[in-house]
């Protein structure tokens, strides 16, 4: 097993992580959402065109602070993003994992190192909205002390 590299994505990762994040939702919402909802998030979220003009912005105005990869041996492992949207309020948008790589501290590792960029952008609260409230990341999110109710979490930094 090679290190875990988590890093700004480059643009020649767009694809793996489009793919990755389209794998993603639909292993972890086939069954919780109806599967036109699941292939909406796809749609919505997973665009390589989008994905890519993403990563192109590096990430340095609080609002939006890049896409962050995990990378083992030139493969892209998981992926997050987020930002600082408002005074004080940090925002993750994305962080996955792939699906056979879950449990490895992947997950853990990127969202240190997101948290790590919010605080520089002196964030001192963290959210994430969630799909559904059934969502399959929930306890995830709650081992690293987000709270809430519905499908909106959010934690102290």
């Amino acid at each position: 097993m090679h290190a875990i590299d988590v890093r700004s994505a480059v643009p020649a990762e767009a694809a793996a992580v489009s793919r990755l994040l389209a794998a993603v939702i639909r292993e972890s919402y086939t069954g919780t959402l109806e599967k036109d909802a699941v292939e909406r998030l796809v749609g919505v979220n997973c665009s390589l065109p989008r994905i890519s003009a993403e990563i192109g912005v590096p990430g340095g105005a609080p609002s939006w602070l890049g896409w962050l990869v995990a990378a083992e041996a030139d493969q892209v492992v998981g992926a997050a993003a987020g930002g600082v949207p408002a005074p004080g309020e940090g925002e993750l948008y994305v962080l996955c994992t792939a699906p056979e790589r879950r449990r490895d501290g992947i997950g853990s590792a990127l969202l240190s190192v997101l948290t790590e960029r919010m605080r520089r952008h002196d964030a001192r609260r963290q959210s994430v909205s969630l799909p559904t409230e059934a969502d399959p990341a929930l306890p995830f999110y709650t081992v690293h002390g987000f709270t809430g109710a519905g499908r909106r979490l959010s934690r102290g930094m």
